[in-house]
């Protein structure tokens, strides 16, 4: 069991749940125990399929902006070597992969769901969406095609360059995800959507997911060096420091 992903198998499904706090905010250790759980349910024969979930309430709130900003710059560098690092293995991982959104998904949160095959979110007052840019944060050319993959490139284009946070059923009516259900119902949906994933032949499903999405992982895999330096120059600048720090600021006071 790690610290902050709490994994467990029943039926042949791994349900990986996030587990950080209230929000399940996103930092470094947390994003390298979710590598490893997804290494250990790839390379295992007995598991066929993975449910990505959070807690009632949040499916996860991006990125953490208040260990973020503490980070030093060798740090900074390994935090998103090993976050385009989560998002390749997940948009590769080969068998069936459901996102069952508990909560807000903001950011970080939503990206983790886009790399899924299935995104079932609940019904309430929670949002979902890329809000990257109004945090002072450069959306990577691979995160744009993990979004257009889904919602439609012109689509993607209005919402990202807005930071558009949407309702479950705003992100239902685009195709941002595929179902909302009451939020006592999400665990047997999300289950129930795994299991009719698995009655396929393994080989021939993982391998044609594998052809479908083959020109987004190499998209990811080609952009990551300049993404990340992209990322990184614009993290180091005054002004991104000045709007997350008054983020910070207003988090912390409530």
């Amino acid at each position: 069991m790690g610290e902050f992903i709490k994994a467990q198998t029943t039926d042949h499904i791994t349900y990986i749940g996030l587990d950080r706090g209230k929000s399940n905010a996103l930092h470094l250790e947390m994003i390298i125990e979710l590598i490893e759980e997804l290494d250990k349910a790839k390379n295992d024969p007995a598991i066929e399929a993975i449910i990505l979930h959070g807690k009632e309430g949040f499916f996860s709130a991006g990125l953490d902006l208040i260990t973020l900003y503490q980070y030093d710059e060798s740090t900074m560098t390994i935090f998103w070597n090993s976050f385009m690092e989560l998002i390749y293995n997940l948009t590769a991982f080969p068998k069936p992969s459901v996102a069952s959104i508990t909560g807000h998904s903001p950011a970080g949160g939503c990206v983790l769901a886009l790399c899924c095959d299935y995104r079932v979110m609940a019904e309430g007052n929670y949002i979902i969406g890329l809000n990257e840019v109004p945090v002072g944060i450069v959306v990577p050319h691979s995160i744009f095609n993990l979004y257009s993959f889904w919602v439609g490139q012109s689509k993607a284009h209005r919402n990202l360059l807005e930071g558009k946070l949407l309702s479950p059923l705003e992100a239902l009516q685009i195709g941002l995800i595929d179902e909302t259900v009451p939020p006592d119902r999400i665990h047997t949906t999300a289950t129930r959507k795994a299991k009719s994933c698995t009655q396929y032949d393994r080989n021939t499903w993982g391998k044609t997911k594998l052809n479908i999405r083959q020109e987004l992982l190499r998209k990811i895999k080609e952009n990551k060096t300049e993404a990340i330096a992209q990322v990184l120059e614009q993290w180091w600048r005054p002004s991104t420091r000045h709007i997350i720090k008054t983020i910070i600021e207003n988090l912390t006071k409530k």
